[in-house]
């Protein structure tokens, strides 16, 4: 199949929707299949470059660092994305957002009368920290997100969510193509259980305490992650053998540290900064608990790699969170925004470390069925289902 997919961030990016279209586009093209990603240039003018069998065409853009590191747009970009059809000829068109190049290609296939699928990665919440005073007017700016959304996304043929419930989310706002839950997927071979890392350097590494219980964030470290309730739910744990790790960079994170020595946190919270791909396997493996607050998760990748590790988790109650949990057996789940209840379950998990191995092996089973080859197989079955009729195996509304 010749599978064109694009989106508005790609490699070297590492946020959740590049992580998940670089793991796509790679395991298709492993698989045999000819792939074109189309993405904004990172280096603003329009390059063509190639990794691991994809073809990468790098669209003219403008740079939205101002607003988020990873960031750019390519406007009226009608002309390359009509080259582009012509010279690939697409059998398939997948986009990721709703942003002006993806829109453009979703006019684009239904212009051209090309199949197409789209994977929603978004929730209104996600841009509420960027909008300033207009997030203030909740209800209208979620009903106006999600109409954006929705322009580009019922001219689609399929639509794919993440979890169960990321998929009810959007067939509530109006998505009239069939939507389908599918996985993100993660690298089983990369993120595993691993007893040859020496954890106690890696901690040192990253300025975390080997003799304490360590609590991991990992991820963007931005308003939407709510990463502030885990400052104050610190603030009110009484106890010094806890330390919370937050691994990442962002745009909150000088608030967020600010707010920290403000609650006189001192080194019972550690900002570890970036964390390099090649290290986080070693610090997944190397802490006793992995932590989530946010309340935008519809799924979360970087859960699901700190589960593949066997860590044990405590996550916030929200949208497809409480799909990775089953409470006592693998982690627990708190009341979303509530930094009391937040404190109660990190008291409670780290007054059981002779729970841990097994809440651990629970997490490892839990993570084995969003192993990336099965995912790159429900998207094949998906791509054969809209060019042949193929019929769909497993794979439910």
């Amino acid at each position: 199949m010749r599978i064109l997919t694009t989106g508005t961030t790609y490699y070297p990016a590492l946020n959740g929707q590049a992580v998940f279209t670089v793991n796509l586009a790679e395991g298709l093209a492993q698989r045999g299949h000819e792939v074109l990603v189309a993405v904004p240039s990172d280096e603003i003018r329009a390059t063509r470059r190639e990794r691991k069998r994809v073809r990468i065409e790098c669209i003219e853009s403008i740079s939205m660092k101002k607003w988020h590191q990873d960031a750019y747009i390519s406007l009226f970009p009608e002309k390359a994305v009509e080259k582009i059809i012509d010279d690939f000829q697409p059998e398939i068109i997948h986009i990721h957002d709703h942003y002006p190049l993806s829109h453009v290609f979703a006019v684009a296939a239904q212009r051209h009368k090309i199949k197409s699928v789209g994977t929603n990665h978004f929730m209104p919440e996600n841009l509420a920290s960027y909008a300033l005073w207009l997030s203030r007017f909740k209800s209208f700016f979620n009903w106006a997100g999600w109409k954006w959304m929705l322009e580009s996304y019922n001219r689609l043929n399929i639509v794919t969510a993440q979890s169960k419930n990321a998929a009810d989310l959007v067939r509530k706002q109006g998505l009239h193509p069939p939507v389908f839950p599918v996985s993100c997927g993660i690298d089983l071979h990369r993120f595993r259980p691993d007893p040859s890392i020496d954890w106690k350097s890696c901690r040192e590494r990253y300025g975390l305490d080997p003799n304490r219980k360590v609590f991991l964030f990992v991820g963007r470290v931005d308003g939407e992650k709510m990463l502030h309730i885990l400052l104050q739910a610190m603030s009110l744990l009484q106890r010094d053998d806890v330390q919370l790790g937050i691994a990442g960079r962002g745009s909150a994170r000088e608030g967020l540290m600010a707010m920290a020595e403000e609650l006189k946190l001192g080194d019972r919270v550690v900002f570890t900064g970036f964390v390099p791909n090649e290290d986080l396997h070693p610090l997944l493996n190397s802490v006793d608990v992995f932590v989530m607050p946010s309340e935008a998760e519809l799924l979360s990748l970087a859960t699901l790699e700190a589960m593949a590790c066997a860590r044990p988790v405590l996550l916030a109650n929200a949208v497809a969170l409480p799909e990775l949990v089953t409470e006592g057996v693998n982690g627990y789940l708190f009341r979303p925004s509530d930094p009391a209840d937040a404190a109660k379950y990190i008291d409670l998990m780290a007054s059981q470390p002779e729970c841990w191995p097994k809440m651990g092996q629970a997490s490892l089973e839990k993570a084995q069925y969003h192993g990336l080859d099965n995912t790159v197989s429900q998207y094949e079955m998906l791509y054969e289902h809209l060019l042949t009729g193929k019929p769909l195996v497993g794979l439910e509304q």
